[in-house]
């Protein structure tokens, strides 16, 4: 938390996605985050998992989960509406070893979340889906790819997968405005000193829809937290739009 509530005290984003937040529901500290001023929407499960939505401004319309997975057990998807946007954290599943069940989940979800993000683009509003897809979209996304190419990150169906919700119209916001940057990284494991090596992946993204994708102007990664005590071995990432709420535009 102290980590959580510094970062947030200096960046002041109007939302904020969590994903793994690791507790159920009720145990949220939903309390501290409203002393700093956000409203808060919370899928929780016991340990693992876990998803939420903080807001400067009202949250509506919460969904918790993908349609066509109301008897699905872990806690890895909420969406709701703020000033006009529609707004999802999602946990995709890690999905390793490959050729297991695990496995199947991952691309079984993955099927759920196209289906859905097409769905969303009817309605022609904004909407983001922004979380931890375990998801490596490139080469260049990760420190060394021949090394991953075995693993449900990299796979190449994993990557297929994500393309099948690319093609349906939504933009990765952070390659739109940096094509070509290198050791873009969002995740460091906490394992054989990967941070000190900046062995690292980019598997936490921002899809826009055609109508968020039009106000997009800045997509950055935060890697200051990643060196403090006691941090996340993912570190935050940002986006900016330039945007009216729709009330305000009638």
């Amino acid at each position: 938390m102290p980590n959580v509530t510094a970062w947030l005290k200096e960046a002041r984003p109007d939302i904020v996605l969590l994903q793994e937040i690791k507790c159920e529901t009720d145990a949220f500290p939903i309390l501290e985050f409203q002393a700093m001023g956000y409203h808060g929407a919370v899928h929780g499960q016991k340990s693992y998992n876990g998803v939420a939505i903080l807001s400067r401004f009202p949250i509506e319309d919460v969904a918790k989960c993908l349609p066509d997975a109301e008897n699905d057990q872990q806690a890895r998807y909420i969406e709701a509406t703020v000033c006009g946007l529609r707004v999802a954290s999602l946990y995709l599943p890690n999905g390793n070893p490959l050729g297991t069940e695990k496995y199947d989940y991952k691309l079984a979800w993955f099927r759920r979340l196209r289906k859905h993000a097409a769905q969303l683009l009817i309605a022609e509003m904004p909407v983001i889906l922004g979380g931890d897809y375990n998801v490596i979209p490139e080469a260049m996304d990760v420190f060394d790819p021949e090394g991953w190419e075995a693993d449900a990150l990299y796979h190449p169906s994993t990557r297929a997968a994500w393309r099948e919700v690319i093609q349906l119209g939504y933009t990765d916001a952070f390659r739109a405005l940096h094509p070509d940057q290198a050791h873009a990284y969002t995740f460091w494991d906490y394992q054989a000193g990967a941070w000190p090596r900046d062995a690292g992946l980019r598997i936490d993204h921002f899809l826009l829809s055609p109508e968020a994708a039009d106000r997009l102007t800045g997509c950055v990664i935060d890697r200051s937290p990643r060196g403090q005590d006691k941090a996340s071995d993912h570190v935050p990432i940002w986006v900016d739009l330039c945007y009216k709420p729709i009330a305000a535009q009638e």
